[in-house]
């Protein structure tokens, strides 16, 4: 019996990857660097099936159909270019390496051009949809080398979720790190889903006093509208379930306040950084999280510093929980909008070709972001594949219009009761400043010259000269001015 593909790296992610290509009629030869990990896995959750077990790297590549195809499940960074080195020596020109972690996108261009030279293939995959998505369907985000693609894909399109009209949830992103990098910016739309879901439960468990049970029977509702989506679901089951030790407690209630963090949420805040993209709902996220780990500091400052007096909410509680719906789905849409901006700068800036419209159809099944609202965006790129910013589609114009009035009076309600809103109400200032003809920017420039001879741009001239002026005797003298 001779393997499909072959997957190094046993931890719960590879062991459901491969126990969902065995299902779907793959052999899988597997391997762990903790050899006895083999043995428990093929006694244990892969007894009776087609699984090879092998206890070396030398022995998973001859036991595999050529071209082979090597998959790591393993931790990103240094760990996955030593397996690299590990592997070569066993395979052929043409062979593929997979890396299936959360790399970072740049070290996934870095390795497809240095195996490309030695004349093999690599596919850097993102996966999302965590244990369950790896086992039942995960979101699937290769790409790499062009070449490889045509391997890999019966086996990928077939473990891959499957959207509701039966597209698989995986299709070829680009090549070099396109893949990872879309990857990264669905972590990124990740984070300020978060955020926000946890500001909306914020206002509603401290404002409005709602109790665990009334929480659930909220985002339950919710969930059969427009804000229909994984994260909604989950946080159904979360505020039911009971602590199993005190069991008159809620386990949500006895998690400290601390989120952490692997990375990705930086990377897409760098990247955004990098390419002048305002990805202000997924900065907040992770700013959000920082804040969190402050808790010692916090807990000294709520005792010493003053917020608004007292004020007791005595408004109309169904319809601010309303308020509080429309503001969550206009983030979330917002955030969509700007992780879309992040992926048409990268395809600029990196000569990716990027299907806007099948990513969304990527992230339509199995993963953490999967929301309604998705085959919304497929279809607003089917419509207008140039389309610069999904704000000015016809559906999130519309949505976010009718979301308008209760996501300022969510906004304004928090403001005004010192609840920290950050993703919320970036969200509504970056609405309000993407559509304001005419920003105070133009006070920013003009400081910078004066300060700094940075000269500037002027209204009645064409955009591709700049002036400078001469504020005071004190102001900076500049240099080559147009």
């Amino acid at each position: 019996m001779s393997a499909d593909i072959g997957l190094i790296g046993l931890a719960v992610m590879g062991e459901n990857l491969v126990l969902n290509m065995e299902d779907k009629k793959y052999t899988v030869a597997v391997y762990n660097r903790t050899t006895s990990k083999v043995d428990d896995f093929i006694n244990g959750r892969g007894k009776g099936k087609k699984f090879i077990g092998c206890k070396s790297i030398e022995e998973v590549c001859k036991n595999l159909k050529k071209p082979r195809k090597v998959m790591m499940m393993i931790k990103a960074g240094k760990p996955v270019d030593e397996m690299i080195e590990k592997i070569i020596p066993y395979l052929e020109k043409g062979d593929v390496i997979i890396d299936g972690g959360n790399s970072h996108f740049l070290e996934s261009d870095r390795r497809m051009k240095e195996l490309e030279s030695k004349g093999f293939l690599f596919i850097g995959t993102g996966i999302s949809g965590g244990e369950r998505g790896a086992l039942e369907g995960p979101s699937m985000m290769p790409g790499g080398s062009k070449k490889a693609w045509e391997i890999v894909k019966p086996i990928f399109q077939a473990i891959a979720a499957k959207a509701d009209d039966g597209s698989p949830c995986c299709d070829w992103v680009g090549e070099g790190g396109a893949g990872h990098f879309v990857k990264m910016v669905h972590n990124g739309i990740e984070y300020g889903d978060l955020q926000l879901i946890a500001e909306a439960y914020h206002m509603m468990k401290t404002l409005l006093k709602l109790s665990n049970e009334e929480l659930h029977d909220v985002f339950k509702e919710w969930n059969s509208g427009d804000l229909n989506s994984f994260l909604i679901e989950i946080a159904i089951d979360i505020f039911k379930k009971k602590d199993e030790e005190q069991k008159d407690k809620y386990v949500l209630d006895l998690i400290l306040d601390t989120a952490e963090q692997k990375g990705t949420g930086k990377w897409t805040v760098d990247a955004a950084s990098d390419l002048g993209v305002p990805f202000t709902v997924c900065a907040e996220g992770v700013y959000a999280r920082c804040l969190s780990h402050d808790k010692e500091d916090r807990v000294e400052a709520s005792k010493k510093l003053a917020g608004p007096k007292d004020k007791q909410w005595n408004g109309d509680k169904k319809k601010f929980i309303n308020s509080i719906r429309d503001g969550l789905l206009a983030g979330r849409l917002v955030s969509m909008a700007q992780g879309y901006l992040l992926m048409r700068a990268a395809a600029k800036e990196y000569k990716w070709k990027l299907n806007f419209a099948g990513i969304a159809v990527i992230w339509s099944g199995g993963c953490i972001i999967r929301a309604k609202y998705l085959p919304q965006v497929r279809a607003a790129f089917e419509k207008n594949s140039d389309l610069h910013n999904l704000l000015l589609d016809d559906y999130f114009k519309n949505k976010l219009a009718d979301c308008q009035e209760g996501w300022r009076e969510s906004c304004i309600t928090a403001i005004q009761h010192g609840i920290p809103v950050p993703c919320l109400s970036s969200s509504l200032c970056y609405y309000d400043g993407f559509r304001t003809e005419r920003l105070p920017a133009n006070l920013i420039q003009a400081e910078r010259d004066y300060f700094g001879a940075h000269t500037y741009e002027r209204v009645d001239k064409p955009r591709d000269k700049t002036f400078h002026t001469q504020w005071s005797e004190k102001s900076a003298t500049s240099q080559g001015s147009q």
